[in-house]
C-alpha cells in the first residue's frame, strides 16, 4: 500500500511537472482567469508572490503581480496604481503611457515573465490582451557605498564596490564618462540565474581578449554564479596553479585604471566584487596607491614586495637545508648560537618548521573568522604566547621562531590576498624538498617554479610578461616605477588597440 501511495505521488509530481513546463513554452492567454490560474501554479508554494486584481475605470480587469521583498512598493504604488486607478485611460494608449516608470517592455512568453518577477519586476496584466506589461520596480534590501573592507586605501578614493551590479557600472562610468566604455550583458545559472556585465573600452581593448573572455563566459552550463569568485576559478586558464591568473577588486577606480590599460572587467550582479583580465604575474605586485606616491617611494616599496615574495617561499626552506646539510656555509658563531638554540629541541628542522608553520596559519585563519576585535587580539597575543611557549617548552628553537616571524610579515606585503595565499602555500613543497634534498632541492623547486610562472597564460596573454617575452617600455611600470610623465603608453602584453596614452592618440599608436 506505501509502494502504490509513493509510485501514485511521484505520478502527480511528474504530471505537476509536465503542465508547469508546457505553460513556460507557451503564451500568455487574453482570459483574465486563466493568466492569474498559470500563475498559481508557476509559483505554487511561493507566499511573496503578491497579485492585485483591480477594475479600471473602462471596466476592464487587471491584474498587478510582483514579487514581495524584490520591488519598490512606493515605485508600484504612486506610479502604477495610482494612475491606473485614478486616471481616464482609454485602451489605445493604455500600454503607452498609463504608468510613469521608466523602462516597460511587452512581454508574451510566459518564460520570460517567471523571469522578470523572479528578478524584481512587476508584470502588469489586462482582460482580453495578448501581452502584458513588464515594468522596472526593483527595490531589494541593498547596502550603501562604503569603503572597502579588504582593499584599503592610503592616497586615492575610498569607495567601494557594492552587491548591485547597476551601481557597480555607474561607479566605473564616474571615473570613465566616456561612450567608448562599453557593457556586454550575458546571463549565467540554469537555475539561479545572474547578470554577468562584462566592460571594456572598444577602441582600447584588444578584439582578442574581448572575444576570449565573451566565450567563456557564454559557455558556462552551471546551476548558479553566487560570487565573483566562483565565476573567476570557472573561467580562468589553469585552476590548479597557486597563482591567481585573474585578478578580483572590490575598489572602482582600480577597476577603472585596469579598464583604460586596455584589460577587461568583468561585474557579477549580487557581489561586491569586480573580476580583472588578462592579468601578468607583476600587476598582483602593484596597487592603486603606488599611482599616487612620488615615483623613488614606490620603486622601494615595489622591490620590497618582490623581495617578500623570495622571502615568504625560501626563508624556512634554506632554514631547514642549511642546519641539515650545509652547516658549513654558516658563520662559526652563528653556528655556535643555532645549534645552542636547538641543544633543547628533540625534534629535526623539518618538523619543527612545519609545526610553527602550521601554528601561524591556524592562528591566521582564526584571527580572519573572529569578529575584528577578538581576531586582532588572538592574531597578536596568541602568537607572542605560543611561540615564547614552545621555546621555553623546547619543542622549537628561538632562531625558529625568528624565521618563521620574517617569513609571515614577508607573506602579508604581498597586496593581492590571493597571491599571497599561493606564496604561503608554496612553502611547504619548498620546506620538504629541502629536508631531502637541500640546497640542490631547492635550486630544484625554483626551476620548477620559474617553468610553471612561464607556461601559465591568462586570456592568452603570457602570464610572465613583460619579462617573458621581454617588453621593455613596459619595465618602466613592473620592479620600480617611473615618474608618469615617462610611462606614455599603455602596457605591451595586453596588445592595446590604442597604444598611447599621453599625448596624440592614433590608432595602433
Amino acid at each position: 500500500m506505501g509502494f502504490f501511495h509513493d509510485w501514485l505521488k511521484g505520478r502527480k509530481a511528474f504530471s505537476t511537472q509536465e503542465q508547469v513546463d508546457n505553460v513556460l513554452n507557451g503564451m500568455i492567454s487574453s482570459s483574465h482567469s486563466t493568466n492569474l490560474h498559470h500563475l498559481s501554479m508557476l509559483f505554487s508554494e511561493i507566499p511573496e508572490l503578491i497579485t492585485r486584481t483591480f477594475q479600471l475605470k473602462t471596466g476592464q480587469e487587471a491584474a498587478l503581480v510582483y514579487m514581495e521583498g524584490l520591488v519598490d512598493k512606493k515605485a508600484i504604488t504612486m506610479d502604477i496604481l495610482r494612475p491606473l486607478l485614478f486616471q481616464e485611460l482609454n485602451e489605445n494608449d493604455f500600454w503607452e503611457s498609463a504608468v510613469s516608470i521608466g523602462h516597460i517592455k511587452k512581454v508574451q512568453k510566459w518564460s520570460e515573465i517567471e523571469q522578470a518577477l523572479l528578478n524584481g519586476k512587476s508584470i502588469l496584466f489586462m482582460d482580453g490582451q495578448l501581452t502584458a506589461l513588464e515594468m522596472e520596480t526593483q527595490g531589494w534590501p541593498q547596502r550603501g557605498i562604503e569603503e572597502p573592507k579588504v582593499e584599503s586605501s592610503l592616497k586615492s578614493s575610498h569607495q567601494g564596490f557594492t552587491e548591485t551590479a547597476s551601481q557597480n557600472i555607474a561607479l566605473i562610468r564616474r571615473y570613465i564618462p566616456s561612450r567608448e566604455l562599453k557593457v556586454r550583458e550575458f546571463t549565467v545559472g540554469e537555475r539561479a540565474s545572474a547578470k554577468i556585465s562584462m566592460l571594456y573600452l572598444a577602441d582600447v581593448t584588444n578584439e582578442d581578449v574581448i572575444q576570449e573572455m565573451a566565450c567563456r563566459i557564454k559557455s558556462l552550463k552551471v546551476d548558479a554564479i553566487l560570487s565573483t569568485g566562483g565565476l573567476k576559478e570557472l573561467i580562468e586558464d589553469n585552476p590548479y596553479t597557486p597563482f591567481p591568473q585573474l585578478s578580483i577588486t572590490e575598489r572602482p577606480d582600480t577597476a577603472a585604471f585596469k579598464l583604460l590599460e586596455g584589460r577587461v572587467a568583468v561585474v557579477v550582479d549580487r557581489s561586491p566584487g569586480v573580476l580583472l583580465g588578462p592579468m601578468t604575474f607583476s600587476t598582483f605586485f602593484r596597487t592603486m596607491d603606488d599611482y599616487g606616491v612620488r615615483s623613488v617611494a614606490v620603486s622601494f616599496i615595489r622591490l620590497l614586495r618582490f623581495m617578500s615574495f623570495f622571502i615568504a617561499i625560501f626563508t624556512p626552506a634554506l632554514y631547514i637545508a642549511m642546519i641539515s646539510f650545509h652547516y658549513e656555509v654558516v658563520p662559526l658563531k652563528l653556528l655556535l648560537t643555532l645549534g645552542e638554540s636547538r641543544e633543547k629541541v628533540p625534534f629535526p628542522p623539518i618538523f619543527e618548521a612545519l609545526e610553527m608553520e602550521v601554528v601561524l596559519e591556524m592562528l591566521r585563519e582564526a584571527g580572519v573568522r573572529l569578529p575584528a576585535p577578538i581576531g586582532q587580539t588572538i592574531g597578536t597575543v596568541g602568537g607572542i604566547v605560543i611561540g615564547q611557549a614552545a621555546v621555553q617548552a623546547g619543542l622549537v628553537s628561538n632562531v625558529m621562531v625568528i624565521v618563521v616571524s620574517i617569513t609571515a610579515i614577508a607573506s602579508f606585503i604581498i597586496p593581492d590576498l590571493e597571491m599571497s595565499a599561493g606564496i604561503r602555500l608554496l612553502r611547504f613543497p619548498m620546506m620538504l624538498i629541502a629536508s631531502v634534498f637541500g640546497m640542490v632541492g631547492i635550486m630544484i623547486g625554483m626551476m620548477v617554479v620559474i617553468i610553471h610562472l612561464l607556461s601559465l597564460e591568462s586570456l592568452g596573454v603570457p602570464y610572465s610578461s613583460p619579462i617573458s617575452p621581454l617588453h621593455i617600455s613596459d619595465m618602466k611600470d613592473t620592479f620600480i616605477r617611473l615618474p608618469l610623465r615617462l610611462m606614455k603608453k599603455r602596457p605591451l602584453s595586453v596588445r592595446p588597440r590604442q597604444l598611447k596614452r599621453q599625448g596624440n592618440k592614433e590608432e595602433g599608436g
